[in-house]
C-alpha cells in the first residue's frame, strides 16, 4: 500500500493526495485534554490513513498506519435505519451489521450525509437480504470503505450487541416491566436465557442498543449543533463537544460501559469525569458538573461503570483555576467524544474529537430510568444491566 491520505473537499468529493503540513496549536495550549484543544487541519480536509512501505522497517511503517482524522457526519436518521436492519436480522441467516451499512453509505457519500436518503440504504440492504450481492461484492470497488468502516466502528463500536437487563415487579401495577429499552423499543429478547436477579425480579437477555443518552429519563434538556463553535476562555479554540442545557442536579448517565480514567477539577471543564471504553477506542468526557456534589456517591477513578449508570450531576462549574467555582453562565453538560486509534492520540496535538450531536439524537431513544433516594438525595438507575463487554472482577 502506498502513502495516501483521504481528502474531503468543501463540496464533499474524495480524492487522494499527500498533505505536507498542518497548523497546530502551541504545545502549552494542547497539554490538557479537557482544554478541548486539537490541531487545526488543512482547510477543507480530513486526515485519515497514512502508510508508507517505501522506506523504514515494517514495525515503523505499521506505527504510521492508523487514522489521523475523522469527521462523523452520520445523521441520527441513518443510524436509526441501519440499527433497525441490524436488530431485525439478528439471528437470521443473513445478519446485517449496522456499522457495515453506514460505512457503505459513508463511502458512497464521501462521508457527507447531507444528501442521505432512506431509499439508498433500503436498496443496499435488499441486495444483501435477497442474496443478490455479498459484502465483498458491494465493497470491492469502494476504495475508502475500509476507512469508513474503521472510523465509524470507532465511534459506534460496542453500542449494539447482546446484554441482559433486570426486570422487576412494577410497584404500582404489580406487573413486570422494563423501563430501559433500545431506541424505538426495538431490542430483541431471548426468553430462553433468564436467571434470577433478586427476590423482586429476573434478568432478560436481549440484543439491541446497550448505550444510553447522557441525560437520565424524565429530565428535560435542550441542545443544538454547537461543535466547532469558537471559545475564548484561556485562549481562542474550537468547542470540541456537545452542550446539553438543563437544570442543576440533573442526573448524568454513562453512555457506554467503561473505566473511569479521569475524575476531579479542570479549569476549563470544572468538575469532570472521563470514561474510557473497554476496547480503548472511545474516551467519553462529561464536564461542568454540579458544585459541591458533582459525582455519584462513591464514584472514584479506576471504577468500572455500566452503561446507564448515574455517574454525576449537571452543574455550571468551570472556567476557573480555583476549584469548585461556578463560572459557567448556563447550567449544562458538556459531552465530548474522543477517538483513539493510536496511543499517541491520547494527549496532545494528535487528539481526535468528533461531533456528538447526531449521536446524542440517536441515543435519545434510550434513556436510563432513575429513582431518587430521599435519605441520601442520590439518584440511582431503576434497572441494572449486565454488559458482556465488562470484564469479570477477580472475585467472580
Amino acid at each position: 500500500m502506498g502513502k495516501y491520505r483521504i481528502i474531503k473537499t468543501a463540496i464533499g468529493i474524495e480524492t487522494a493526495a499527500l498533505i505536507i503540513g498542518t497548523s497546530i496549536l502551541g504545545i502549552n495550549e494542547i497539554r490538557e485534554k479537557e482544554a478541548y484543544g486539537r490541531p487545526e487541519p488543512a482547510s477543507g480536509t480530513i486526515f485519515a490513513e497514512e502508510s508508507d512501505t517505501s522506506a523504514g522497517t515494517d514495525s515503523e511503517n505499521k506505527k504510521k498506519d492508523y487514522i489521523k482524522w475523522v469527521d462523523f457526519d452520520v445523521t441520527a436518521e441513518a443510524m436509526k435505519q441501519a440499527y433497525q436492519y441490524d436488530v431485525d436480522t439478528y439471528g437470521a441467516k443473513i445478519h446485517l451489521d449496522w456499522i457495515d451499512l453506514l460505512a457503505i453509505l459513508g463511502a458512497k457519500y464521501g462521508g457527507d450525509f447531507k444528501g442521505y436518503q432512506a431509499g439508498d440504504l433500503d436498496r443496499i440492504a435488499e441486495k444483501f437480504l435477497s442474496g443478490e450481492r455479498t459484502m465483498e461484492d458491494v465493497t470491492k470497488d469502494m476504495k475508502y470503505f475500509s476507512y469508513y468502516r474503521e472510523a465509524y466502528g470507532a465511534v459506534l463500536g460496542g453500542m449494539v450487541g447482546e446484554y441482559q437487563i433486570q426486570c422487576a415487579a412494577d410497584a404500582r401495577s404489580g406487573t413486570e416491566d422494563t423501563a430501559e429499552e433500545s431506541a424505538d423499543g426495538s431490542s430483541r429478547e431471548n426468553s430462553d436465557s433468564k436467571k434470577p436477579a433478586d427476590s423482586s425480579g429476573r434478568w432478560k437477555s436481549c440484543y439491541g442498543l446497550k448505550a444510553f443518552s447522557p441525560i437520565a429519563k424524565g429530565f428535560p434538556y435542550s441542545d443544538f449543533d454547537d461543535f466547532g463553535v469558537a471559545r475564548s476562555y484561556g485562549y481562542r479554540r474550537s468547542h470540541l463537544g456537545h452542550d446539553m442545557m438543563g437544570q442543576v442536579g440533573t442526573p448524568i448517565i454513562s453512555v457506554e460501559s467503561g473505566k473511569v480514567t479521569a475524575l476531579g477539577w479542570n479549569q476549563y471543564g470544572g468538575w469532570r469525569i472521563g470514561i474510557e471504553s473497554f476496547d480503548g477506542k472511545r474516551y467519553y468526557y462529561y464536564a461542568h458538573l454540579r458544585q459541591n456534589r458533582p459525582y455519584a456517591e462513591g464514584l472514584k477513578e479506576g471504577d468500572i461503570v455500566q452503561a446507564g449508570d448515574v455517574i454525576g450531576y449537571m452543574g455550571r462549574t468551570g472556567y476557573s483555576k480555583k476549584e469548585n467555582v461556578n463560572n459557567i453562565d448556563e447550567s449544562h453538560l458538556h459531552f465530548g467524544l474522543q477517538l483513539i486509534f493510536d496511543e499517541s492520540q491520547r494527549e496532545g496535538s494528535g487528539e481526535i474529537w468528533v461531533s456528538a450531536y447526531e449521536l446524542v439524537r440517536f441515543l435519545s431513544g434510550n434513556r436510563s430510568e432513575v429513582i431518587r433516594n430521599d435519605d441520601t438525595k442520590e439518584w440511582k438507575r431503576v434497572y441494572q444491566i449486565q454488559d458482556p463487554a465488562v470484564p469479570a472482577s477477580p472475585t467472580q
